[in-house]
C-alpha cells in the first residue's frame, strides 16, 4: 500500500496546477516555520540558561578568589597592632607609669606611646588606669589628646579589665572616627594595673579595595556593617536588628548616632552555601545583579561580603553561548529547508514552465516599455539640465556685472568723500586771497596761493593713489612719522574750521616715533576722526577734542575724544556700516573707509561713547626702524 502511495503522489503532483502547488507549498511551509521557531525558542532559552550557569560558575571562581585574597590582606592589617597590647602589659615602663599615675613616669610613657605609634600602622595608643581614665597617649601632643578621658564605659575597657584582653570595633567618642580597639589588662585580675588599647583604622585598606571597583564590606556578629569600600554604607546592617540589639547598640554609643539602616541589597537567591545573587544600588547608579560571596574572617567574629556584578559577564556569555547554538542549528535547518524546498521546486517545474515562458515575455515587455519610458525622461531631464545651465550662465553674468558697478559705486563715493574736504579748503583759500587781493596785500595772497597749489597736490596724491590702488591694489606701507601725519591733518582743517580749531587739544608725539602706513591715507583716517568730532561739538559750549599718541606693548595708540553728546545708540549699533550716517548730507562712508585703511596696516579702529562723550582709539603697528 505504501509502495502505491509512493507511486501515485508523482501522478497527483503532475496534474495539479500552479495554484494548488502553491496553496500546498504555502501550508509545508507554514509548519516548517512554526517547527522552527519552536526549535530556535528552546536553543536559545536553553543556551541562556546554560550561559548564565557558566557565567556565575566562572564569576564565582575568580570572587572566592578575590575574597580570599581580601580576606588575607585585613588578617595581615589586624596582626600587626595586636602584638603591641600584648608586649606593653609587660613593660615595667607601663607599670611604673600606672604606679604613679602622674609625673615624669606618666611622661616618659607618652613619648614611648608616641614613637611606638610612629612606626607601626596604628592610629593611637594609650594607657587607662583601672578606673577607666586615660593616663597616658599617644596623641598627648594633639588639642584631641585622649589622656584624661574617661573610657570606663567602653565594652573593651570592661572586657578587658574582665577577660584580660578584648577587641572592640566603634566610632570614636572623642576622633569620631571608626577603628578597632584592641585592649590587654595589665596585672591579673585581682591586682589590675589598667588596661593597654590600641586603635586600629582602615583607611588605607579600604581605599584599597574602593580602587578595585568592586563593593566589599565586613561586617560584625550582629550585622552591622564596619569596614567598606562604599563609605555611605558604613554602620549599615546587613538585615533589619531585632529592637533588643538595636537597643543595646544605642545605649553602648558604640556607632554614635549612626540610623543602622539596612544595606540597599535585596532579592537574595542562594545558589550554594556562601554564594547567593542578589540586587543591588550603589551611590549615583540603579539597581543591578551582583554575585555576594560571603567568607568567614579568621580570628574575629566578622565576615566579608563581596560584590561581584554580574550583568555584562552573563550577557556576554549567553550571547556568546546561543550564538554557538544558532551556528549548529541554523546550518541544519538551513539544510532541511533546502532540501524541502527542492521538494517543492521538483514538484512544481513542470506545471509552471508554460506560465514562467509566459510570464517571462509579458515582464520582458513591460521591462521593455518601463526603459523606453526611462529613456524619454533622461533625455526630457538632459534637455532641462542644458536650458537650466544656460540660464545660470546668464545669471552669473548678470551677478558679475551687479558686483562690478557696486565697486564702481563704491569707489566713486569715496573719492566724492576725500576730495570733498581739500576742495573746500581751496575755495577758502581762494576766497581769502580775493579779500587779500581786494586789500592790495599780495604776500597773504602769495601764502594762500601756495596752500591751493600745495592743496591740489594733495588732491592730485589722493587721485593717483585710488589710480594705484584700481590698477596694483594699496600702496605698499613705510615707516611714517605720526606727529607729520597729525600736523598736517591740521592743517587740511584750519580753513574749514577757521575760529574752531581752539577745540583741538593735541599732545604730539615724538618727531622720531614712525608707524606702519602711508603719510597721505593715515592723514585721510585723521581728519575722518577730527572732522566728526568738530562738527559734533558745534555750538556747544567749552567744546574740547582731545589728541594723545602713547605707546603699547604692541604699538602704538592715537586716541581722539570730545565731551560732545555722543553717537546715538541706533548709529553707534551700525558705526562702520557703508551710507550709515546720522549727518544730512553726509555719506556714511569716512569711518568705513578710514577702518579699511587702519586694517589694510594691521591695526583696528575702536569707539566708546555716552552722554558725555565719545572717545576712538586707533591701533597702530610701530614700524620697526
Amino acid at each position: 500500500m505504501h509502495n502505491m502511495m509512493m507511486l501515485q503522489r508523482p501522478t497527483m503532483e503532475r496534474f495539479s496546477t500552479p495554484e494548488q502547488l502553491g496553496r500546498r507549498s504555502r501550508r509545508v511551509w507554514l509548519v516548517f516555520a512554526i517547527f522552527c521557531a519552536i526549535v530556535i525558542t528552546a536553543a536559545l532559552y536553553g543556551a541562556g540558561v546554560y550561559g548564565r550557569v557558566t557565567a556565575i560558575e566562572a564569576l564565582q571562581g575568580q570572587g572566592r578568589t578575590d575574597a580570599n585574597l581580601k580576606v588575607a590582606l585585613l588578617r595581615a592589617v589586624l596582626e600587626r597592632p595586636r602584638a603591641l597590647p600584648l608586649l606593653l602589659a609587660d613593660d615595667q615602663q607601663v607599670r611604673d607609669a600606672l604606679a604613679a599615675a602622674k609625673g615624669d613616669a606618666v611622661a616618659t610613657l607618652d613619648r614611648k606611646l608616641e614613637s611606638l605609634v610612629s612606626g607601626t600602622k596604628a592610629s593611637v595608643l594609650y594607657v587607662t588606669g583601672k578606673d577607666g581614665v586615660a593616663i597616658a597617649s599617644s596623641n598627648w601632643r594633639e588639642p584631641l589628646s585622649f589622656v584624661g578621658n574617661d573610657y570606663s564605659f567602653r565594652d573593651y575597657f570592661r572586657r578587658a579589665m574582665e577577660a584580660g584582653t578584648a577587641e572592640h570595633f566603634a566610632l570614636g567618642n572623642v576622633s569620631n572616627r571608626p577603628g578597632l580597639y584592641i585592649s590587654r589588662r595589665v596585672g591579673d585580675a585581682l591586682n589590675a594595673l589598667g588596661v593597654v588599647v590600641v586603635k586600629m583604622e582602615f583607611d588605607q585598606l579600604e581605599a584599597d579595595w574602593r580602587e578595585a571597583g568592586r563593593p566589599a564590606y565586613v561586617t560584625d556578629e550582629h550585622g552591622v556593617v564596619l569596614i567598606t569600600s562604599i563609605p555611605s554604607w558604613r554602620f549599615m546592617t546587613a538585615s533589619p536588628l531585632s529592637a533588643d540589639n538595636l537597643a543595646a547598640i544605642r545605649k553602648s554609643l558604640q556607632f554614635g548616632d549612626a540610623p543602622l539602616t539596612p544595606l540597599p541589597i535585596a532579592q537574595p537567591e542562594a545558589i550554594g552555601p556562601d554564594v547567593s545573587i542578589v540586587r543591588a544600588v550603589l551611590p549615583g547608579s540603579s539597581a543591578a545583579e551582583y554575585l555576594r560571596l560571603t567568607t568567614a574572617i579568621p580570628s574575629t567574629p566578622w565576615q566579608l561580603d563581596y560584590l561581584v556584578p554580574t550583568d555584562q559577564a552573563i550577557s556576554a556569555t549567553v550571547r556568546e553561548t546561543r550564538f554557538l547554538a544558532l551556528t549548529v542549528l541554523l546550518p541544519i535547518l538551513a539544510i532541511a529547508a533546502f532540501l524541502l524546498r527542492r521538494r517543492h521546486v521538483s514538484a512544481m517545474q513542470i506545471a509552471v514552465s508554460r506560465i514562467a515562458r509566459e510570464e517571462l515575455e509579458r515582464r520582458v515587455l513591460e521591462r521593455t516599455e518601463d526603459l523606453s519610458r526611462a529613456r524619454d525622461r533622461l533625455e526630457a531631464e538632459i534637455a532641462d539640465h542644458r536650458m537650466t545651465e544656460a540660464k545660470l550662465q546668464v545669471v552669473q553674468q548678470d551677478l558679475v556685472q551687479a558686483n562690478r558697478l557696486a565697486i564702481l559705486g563704491q569707489v566713486a563715493a569715496g573719492v566724492a568723500h576725500e576730495i570733498n574736504q581739500p576742495v573746500a579748503t581751496i575755495r577758502a583759500y581762494a576766497d581769502n586771497a580775493h579779500i587779500f587781493l581786494e586789500r592790495k596785500q599780495i604776500a597773504p595772497v602769495k601764502e594762500n596761493l601756495s596752500s591751493i597749489a600745495a592743496l591740489t597736490e594733495r588732491i592730485g596724491t589722493i587721485t593717483d593713489e585710488l589710480k594705484a590702488f584700481a590698477r596694483k591694489g594699496r600702496t605698499a606701507p613705510e615707516p611714517v612719522e605720526l606727529r607729520s601725519a597729525i600736523e598736517g591733518a591740521v592743517i587740511l582743517l584750519r580753513s574749514r574750521f577757521a575760529g574752531r580749531l581752539d577745540a583741538l587739544a593735541i599732545d604730539l608725539p615724538p618727531a622720531e616715533l614712525t608707524v606702519v602706513g602711508t603719510r597721505v591715507r593715515l592723514e585721510q583716517v585723521l581728519i575722518n576722526l577730527f572732522q566728526n568730532a568738530l562738527e559734533a561739538l558745534e555750538g556747544r559750549e567749552q567744546a574740547k577734542v582731545e589728541v594723545l599718541a602713547r605707546e603699547t606693548t604692541d604699538g602704538v595708540d592715537v586716541i581722539v575724544s570730545d565731551n560732545g553728546p555722543g553717537i546715538p545708540p541706533a548709529i553707534l549699533h551700525s558705526l562702520f556700516t557703508p551710507f550709515n550716517t546720522s549727518k544730512e548730507k553726509g555719506l556714511g562712508l569716512g569711518l568705513v573707509i578710514s577702518k579699511d585703511i587702519v586694517a589694510d596696516y594691521g591695526g583696528r579702529i575702536e569707539v566708546e561713547s555716552s552722554e558725555s562723550g565719545t572717545r576712538f582709539t586707533i591701533h597702530l603697528r610701530k614700524a620697526i626702524s
